[in-house]
This record gives C-alpha cells, sequence and structure tokens, in this order.
C-alpha cells in the first residue's frame, strides 16, 4: 500500500497516463501578464477546455480550487524574476508540507542543468524527492539544458543536452520530467529513451496554433506522455479553444491540423 497515494495522485493529474497541463506560476517571474491578473477566469477556461491539472506557486492556491472544475494541482516550488540578477538562478519558494496544505496533488521544481546553479538546484531536487516520497507527493522536475557551460549552436534544445536533463531528474528521484521539445520527433526521441519518468514538453515562446500542435504531435510520437505548456495557452485570445486543440492531440491522438479544426480555432 505504501505507493497507493502516489498512484492516487498521479491519477488526478493525468487522464490514461497523459498529462496536458497548464503552467501559471509565471506571476512570480515576468509579473501579473495578460491570462494572469484574472487568473480565476484563466483557470475556469483551461481547465473547461480539457486541462488535467493546473500549476501555481503557493500563494495562488486561494485563487486555484473554485475555478479548476476538478482538475488536479500541482505547487512549483522554487522561481526567479526577469528583473532580478540572475533568471537562471531559481530558489526554493515552499515545501512539500506547504504545498499538501494548499491542496496540491503533486510538486514541482525547476533546474538548468549546465548552468552555474546546477549544484544547489540538484541537491534541492534530491532533497526535495525524498521529503515529497514521505507522503507520497508525485515530483515533477522540469529538467532544462540552460547555462553558459553548454556549448553549440542552441544548447536549450539540443536532444543529447536534453537527454542528459531528463535522466539527472530521474537519478535524483522525480516521478515525471519537464523538459524543452528538441524541435523534431527523430531527435526527441533520444530525450525520450533516456529515462523511465513520463517525459512532457514545455510549450515555449508562443509560435502560431498549427505549429504549436505539429510540435506536441512530433512529441507525443516520439514517445512523450503529454505537455506542460503555459503562454502559448493562458495567452490566447481563446484559452478554451486554444486547451481543447492540444487536447485533441494529447488524448484523442488527432493529427495537429485534425486538432485545430476540431477545436474552433
Amino acid at each position: 500500500m505504501e505507493h497507493a497515494g502516489l498512484a492516487a495522485r498521479l491519477d488526478r493529474i493525468s487522464t490514461d497516463d497523459r498529462i496536458l497541463m497548464v503552467p501559471m506560476d509565471h506571476g512570480i517571474t515576468l509579473g501579473a501578464v495578460e491570462g494572469l491578473k484574472n487568473i480565476e477566469g484563466t483557470i475556469d477556461a483551461v481547465t473547461r477546455g480539457g486541462a488535467d491539472a493546473v500549476l501555481t506557486q503557493k500563494g495562488i492556491a486561494p485563487r486555484v480550487h473554485d475555478n479548476a472544475n476538478g482538475a488536479g494541482y500541482v505547487v512549483h516550488l522554487n522561481a526567479s524574476t526577469s528583473v532580478g540578477p540572475d533568471t537562471n538562478d531559481k530558489r526554493r519558494t515552499g515545501t512539500v508540507k506547504g504545498a499538501i496544505r494548499a491542496g496540491a496533488d503533486a510538486v514541482s521544481m525547476h533546474i538548468n542543468v549546465g548552468s552555474d546553479h546546477e549544484p544547489d538546484q540538484m541537491t534541492f531536487l534530491a532533497e526535495l524527492c525524498e521529503e515529497a516520497a514521505d507522503y507520497g507527493v508525485p515530483v515533477l522536475a522540469m529538467a532544462y539544458a540552460r547555462g553558459a557551460n553548454l556549448e553549440g549552436e542552441d544548447p536549450e534544445h539540443d536532444a543529447e543536452f536534453l537527454g542528459h536533463a531528463v535522466r539527472l531528474a530521474e537519478e535524483c528521484g522525480a516521478d515525471l520530467v519537464k523538459t524543452a521539445y528538441s524541435g523534431d520527433a527523430a531527435s526527441f526521441e533520444h530525450v525520450c529513451a533516456s529515462t523511465r519518468l513520463p517525459v512532457i514538453i514545455a510549450g515555449g515562446s508562443p509560435v502560431s496554433d498549427l505549429e504549436t500542435l505539429e510540435n506536441v504531435r512530433g512529441a507525443m510520437d516520439a514517445g512523450a506522455a503529454g505537455v506542460s505548456m503555459g503562454r502559448t495557452i493562458f495567452q490566447h485570445d481563446d484559452p478554451e479553444a486554444m486547451t481543447r486543440a492540444v487536447s485533441g492531440v494529447v488524448h484523442e491522438d488527432a493529427d495537429a491540423e485534425d486538432a485545430l479544426t476540431a477545436s474552433g480555432l
């Protein structure tokens, strides 16, 4: 029975082992940007559109639960700001106990593999996984290849670096891992094969709706378990419809164009 709580909570943030999560912790990083001022309305829209879970910092929890339409809730536990000295220097913002008090089904943290802050963040991830295991709470590691110690033209989307990042998450004890998409299904297969953990992709900077869905389709074809997509959804003109389109690819195995058409966009 020791894994019953973990399994139950994983079920709350997924559907048939696939995940469509909408992170909305950007207020601490960027401020109250468009889509987050009335976060209640945005949460209502994306969960009506098919999001399995939403993610925020713990202080936003009172604005989440009455608007989440039964979706799961993830509390993020580290952060930095865009105006601080180093945006890669993510500092702890909460604890597993605090997340449970806030009604979380899971917790998450961000690690920049290849940055000067990697050692401290790796220590936090390992400690967080131990702490969460005591309560049967799943840990989502947001493991990015991001920092001055990485070489190459586009290291943040390099499949080798991303594969290392997701493997680090597993080695430290995470239950799920989020990372950047490498840009095509062929290279992302290496990323998914680098770990036994469910891999979900970040949305990244918003692009066209069709390109977004094509990226999701490529990731799913490569073996991903879903997406954790923030600004692309919550800053969309129609967050509910965009969530529905992404859900079509993740949960119904639709191709990008069919999902776009079915969503009404």
